[in-house]
């Protein structure tokens, strides 16, 4: 039963008939009947989905709106807001995950009846998986809250006998946290996994800046495990109790509220306790903590918030139990906190720092940290502190992080050093630093300041290795380089568009983003010319994969840019903000198809700009129609300009690393002068 009052914006209704937003507008002014507002602003309306959905039945432009789509615009429209809804919702899916036959029984009747019975049923299921706590995250709905939401929960329900209960709230909280983006400071994936590994094993765990449960959801199942979550915002607390719900099946417990002010698990000695804290934040509580005894190693400064989470981890572990943070960089070295960071490191609390690449986590422009403390059961002898820098782990012109590499290295210094107290020194990487060496004036434990800088690429042997490489690339740019043409008249050739040839059939247009898959192209290897370095988390969705002879182009930015996949990439899944294009080979020859897309005088009029980015509408992008074989001709040349350009890209990245490689060594000794 559809739910006559949710209500769906242009956008929405964009996305339920796979057009643009320019296609819905050009609707509204054509066609008369097309449904009118019935909400939102006077630049932003919204419209009833039943009637959207009808009028594009009738139009053929909709033959049946996709279940998990239908799910996602009562969301989206929910009276109460999309919080509510994915509380409501993640309700209903634990119950279906825990109890179907208890939902089975209570939703055959009539939505007023369901409603009236599903408050017992909730009660019943959610008491035992998230216990009634002082703040507690997910209260229970009222008949009267849950009338409105029928019709979205028994969607619900349909989108996970499809997916699977979990699937289906991963999808729709996926859906929600793209949708806003500014709203929420989201743990990538894989630097969650890696904090989760450097914890290691541990039967209650708590999180007191939860967020989405990144951090919590990352951690590997484990009988009679506990799992504890707190957040300023309500919201997030309950959706995070909910989503951890339905991932493990060890208690979980989530509460609301400022931990730091009003915490609520006060009395919880975890084994381990994994953060990703506010960073730079002034209001914490300084006035009114001065005398918190959870101020073991001092009282921190009011511009020292994230020393105040490391201790309130410290005071919420047992002995010997292991915390982990990501931290802010200036963390390790602000004057304001060297006394406190001393007295971690006398008492044997601080036992590493890590430095993390730069775009490991937001925000993306600078290398983050990690602290791993511990708990101390007695006054260590003589501690030493693990430092290790994994941002040598990034490769050339890759687009993020390897965290392969990065996991490499960082829990393979890890976990000797967590064993023996010690860890061999590897210059550039990693050392274990006696900590009387760090106790002067400034306890800068900032890693880069305290390793030895690593071997000079072999030193003048390797050097000389790169140099000839850089000569035969140079060599390749001259054989590459385009010969000069005569110019020509402009000719006066017919065009035609990227929409109007994916409507005649002539290509398949496909948007990135859905997961889950584990080599992604991403739009900065699309840029960067790479290869895939991304991954996409499971969302319930079908990753895009890419295949020989596509046509890849980044929406944002504005740089005019189109990529032929080849062999090497073929199989990768489509990132976010791509666009593939994929020709018909009997109507269109992919590279003469790329070569136009990259023009800038093209790129420019396909863009729109909005105040902090330009976006592409590739549908308006323009190229001439012109006969296969011609094509071709333009083909070959485009494919030879972009064989020119990759070379000149890797003589650039040898030409730095043999300039920066002479540097280093002509500095450090190793290579001579003359």
């Amino acid at each position: 039963m559809q739910d006559n009052g949710t209500e769906v914006t242009a956008a929405g209704i964009a996305r339920l008939a796979g057009v643009g937003r320019a296609a819905v507008s050009n609707w509204r002014r054509r066609h008369t009947d097309f449904p009118k507002p019935v909400g939102g602003t006077e630049t932003s309306p919204s419209f009833a989905l039943t009637e959207v959905e009808d009028w594009l039945r009738r139009q053929g432009k909709l033959a049946e709106v996709p279940l998990r789509e239908r799910v996602w615009q009562q969301i989206a429209g929910h009276p109460e807001g999309p919080v509510t809804a994915l509380v409501h919702a993640g309700c209903v899916l634990v119950l279906v995950h825990d109890r179907l036959t208890v939902w089975q029984e209570a939703s055959g009747g009539s939505d007023a009846r369901l409603a009236e019975l599903l408050p017992t049923a909730l009660e019943q299921v959610l008491t035992p998986r998230l216990g009634v706590l002082r703040g507690a995250a997910v209260p229970f709905p009222t008949p009267t809250e849950l009338l409105p939401s029928v019709p979205l929960l028994r969607g619900a329900a349909d989108l996970a006998e499809e997916l699977g209960p979990r699937q289906a709230y991963e999808f729709l909280l996926g859906r929600h946290l793209d949708a806003n983006p500014r709203q929420y400071t989201l743990t990538p994936a894989d630097l969650a996994a890696l904090m989760a590994d450097l914890a290691g094993p541990a039967r209650s765990v708590l999180d007191p800046a939860c967020g989405t449960g990144a951090l919590l959801r990352a951690l590997a199942a484990a009988p009679g495990q506990e799992l504890h979550g707190q957040d300023s915002d309500p919201g997030l607390a309950a959706l995070t109790g909910l989503r951890l719900a339905l991932h493990t099946k060890g208690v979980v417990r989530t509460a609301a509220g400022d931990s730091l002010r009003a915490d609520a698990f006060d009395a919880l000695r975890a084994d381990a306790v994994l953060c990703h804290p506010p960073f730079n934040e002034r209001n914490w509580g300084h006035d009114e903590l001065a005398y918190d005894p959870r101020w073991e190693y001092g009282f921190p400064a009011r511009t020292e918030s994230e020393l105040a989470w490391v201790q309130h981890a410290l005071a919420r572990l047992k002995d010997g139990g292991t915390a982990v943070l990501l931290m802010p960089p200036a963390a390790a070295s602000r004057r304001s906190g060297r006394r406190i960071r001393a007295d971690l490191l006398r008492r044997g609390a601080l036992r590493a720092v890590i430095a993390l690449p730069v775009g490991a986590a937001p925000p993306y422009n600078i290398p983050l940290h990690l602290w791993v403390l511990r708990r101390p059961e007695k006054a260590p002898g003589q501690p030493e502190l693990l430092l290790t820098d994994a941002g040598a782990s990034v490769p050339e012109g890759r687009g993020g992080p390897d965290w392969a590499a990065v996991r490499d290295a960082v829990l393979g210094a890890w976990r000797l050093f967590a064993r023996t107290g010690t860890a061999p020194e590897v210059p550039g990487v990693s050392r274990s630093v006696p900590v009387i060496e760090l106790l002067d004036d400034d306890v800068d434990l900032a890693p880069a300041r305290h390793l030895p800088p690593p071997a000079v690429g072999g030193g003048a042997q390797e050097l000389t290795a790169l140099r000839a490489r850089l000569d035969e690339t140079l060599r390749l740019t001259v054989d590459l380089n385009p010969s000069a043409h005569d110019t020509a008249d402009q000719p006066r050739w017919p065009l035609t568009t990227v929409g109007e040839l994916a409507r005649s059939g002539d290509l398949v247009m496909r948007t990135g983003g859905n997961g889950p898959h584990t080599r992604v192209l991403t739009d900065h290897d699309v840029l960067a010319g790479t290869a895939p370095s991304g991954t996409l988390p499971g969302t319930g969705e079908e990753p895009v994969l890419v295949a020989e002879g596509d046509v890849v182009v980044p929406v944002l930015g504005g740089g005019a840019v189109a990529r032929v996949i080849d062999a090497a990439t073929a199989g990768a899944a489509l990132g976010r903000n791509l666009t593939l294009l994929r020709p018909d080979p009997a109507a269109l020859d992919p590279w003469f198809l790329a070569g136009f897309l990259r023009g800038t005088a093209n790129n420019r009029q396909a863009s729109s700009y909005a105040s902090t980015a330009t976006r592409l509408d590739v549908r308006r992008l323009q190229l001439p129609r012109l006969p296969l074989d011609r094509q071709r001709r333009y083909g070959e040349r485009f494919r030879a300009l972009a064989g020119f350009e990759d070379a000149l890209r890797l003589a650039g990245r040898l030409g730095e690393q043999l300039v920066r490689g002479l540097y280093d060594g002509l500095t450090d000794g190793t290579v001579a002068p003359d």
